[in-house]
């Protein structure tokens, strides 16, 4: 097991390594430059969409699909607002420095460029299941659009995609939660995993509906109460901010003294976890935020697209910042904590126990948030293996066989010690985008040209619909 281990930590050394961060955000900035920046010129618009999705007043002619707009980027919202936002951006200033909070910026920045291309593309290549579902995402895009010479690589995106599911958004979710759970509460691993099993049985079993009205309701409050939180803890050291904003840029660019139990930091490492945690917070790039999009019931790529921005806009530029804010302002960082525990220390510098709550209750809410999400995720990914000549009746069979195992393996990670299912899906979460990544430099002129027909040219075409038996030669 140890060589395992070690192999496993090689290669994961590789799939998250500077060159993988560097095609990574290269990426990003090659679509931002194609589609000339729009997330930064129409990010209004998007914020705009996103509210008017919350108040249930989005416009445009329904067609075929599973869920609302709103309800797609939710689904999003919900799979990239996770514990990477609490546990994540900790352990990036732990490592990095401050200085690591600029590059998740500059990461965030190019990766809503990214989103909106995955996004775009996944609804102008889904097409409708044999059971009347959409199915849509990466494998889709590289198999109709890249073209049919390339589904080796739609089959490699949605085996990694159909795999790591259990893992990293499933056993490791639950394991997290149930540490949380007993290390401020005491609540036994055992009780965790039972009723995760239960509350996530109660909603996958429906399918990406139900999930989509679960993420419609819980993903704008989950991020709503942890923000007002973090807000609190920010105005009550308001003073702080300017200096801890100036201790992102300065250390961007400069190496970090030791501070408290922690030794000192390049700046390589600050760009290393920065992007590194950025990405994996966002996840831009690895190909998830185009499975969740696919199934909106207003399939026009170019307005699916610009909800993208908002995702990454919401999940890196505001929550992450949060919590980094939070952590720099109260001083945490000079307690040598790191993960959850730091940024608990920090909110609980000003609120106290309640800060503790806010930040266990946002890694349970974010935790399930995400097992949601990545169910869908998981399933869509194994449906695309599963082939093109199924009947109805075996769709959904497989989508139920899927979800029975999926509600076991949430149990079994409350109890288990997933250190090696962590290592061995993240390794392969990373691998997801190396598939995603070559369809979008591929289709980068594609994509462009989707953001002038929107924007420039006002062009809503809908998208065709096409039947998975349509494929079939």
């Amino acid at each position: 097991m140890e060589a395992i281990m070690a192999a496993l930590d090689w290669f994961n050394g590789i799939v998250w390594g500077p060159p993988m961060m560097v095609v990574l955000v290269g990426t990003g900035l090659y679509i931002t430059v194609r589609i000339a920046g729009t997330q930064f010129t129409k990010l209004g618009y998007s914020i705009k969409l996103f509210f008017a999705g919350w108040r249930g007043k989005e416009k445009g002619e329904a067609t075929k699909g599973d869920i609302t707009p709103f309800q797609s980027l939710t689904v999003a919202i919900t799979g990239t607002v996770g514990n990477g936002n609490i546990a994540g951006v900790a352990t990036a200033i732990a490592m990095g420095g401050p200085g690591a909070v600029f590059w998740m910026w500059i990461t965030a920045l190019v990766g809503m460029g990214t989103k909106f291309a995955e996004a775009s593309l996944a609804v102008r290549s889904r097409v409708v299941d044999a059971d009347g579902t959409i199915l849509g995402g990466p494998f889709m895009t590289i198999e109709r659009l890249v073209g049919p010479k390339w589904k080796w690589l739609a089959i490699l995106f949605a085996l990694f995609g159909a795999v790591c599911a259990f893992g990293i958004g499933n056993a490791v979710q639950t394991n997290s939660m149930a540490l949380v759970l007993n290390e401020y509460y005491g609540i036994p691993f055992i009780a965790t995993g039972i009723t995760l099993a239960i509350l996530i049985g109660l909603v996958v079993v429906g399918g990406i509906k139900r999930i989509g009205r679960v993420a419609e309701y819980l993903a704008p409050w989950m991020c709503v109460v942890y923000v007002i939180g973090a807000i609190i803890v920010l105005l009550i050291n308001i003073t702080a901010i300017p200096a801890a904003i100036g201790e992102i840029f300065k250390y961007a660019f400069t190496p970090r003294a030791g501070i408290g139990a922690f030794a000192g930091a390049t700046v390589m490492m600050a760009m290393r976890y920065g992007v590194a945690r950025g990405i994996f917070s966002n996840e831009a790039g690895l190909g998830t935020g185009g499975i969740s999009h696919s199934p909106t019931r207003i399939p026009v790529p170019g307005r699916q697209g610009s909800l993208g921005f908002f995702e990454v806009f919401l999940d890196t530029i505001i929550v992450c910042t949060m919590t980094a804010l939070v952590i720099l302002t109260t001083g945490a960082l000079k307690t040598g904590y790191t993960s959850t525990a730091l940024t608990a220390s920090g909110f609980s510098t000003v609120l106290g126990g309640g800060g503790i709550a806010v930040v266990a209750m946002g890694s349970l809410l974010f935790g399930y948030s995400t097992l949601l999400a990545w169910y869908y995720y998981g399933s869509q990914c194994g449906r695309y293996l599963f082939g093109k000549k199924v009947s109805p009746g075996a769709v959904k069979k497989f989508k139920l066989g899927y979800g029975v195992v999926w509600i076991i393996f949430a149990f079994m990670g409350g109890i288990w010690k997933v250190d090696f299912v962590w290592l061995l899906t993240d390794t392969l979460n990373g691998a997801m985008a190396i598939p995603s990544l070559i369809s979008l430099i591929i289709l980068g002129g594609l994509v462009g040209k989707m953001a002038r027909d929107y924007f420039v040219e006002g062009k809503e075409e809908y998208t065709p619909e096409v039947h998975i038996k349509d494929l079939i030669k």
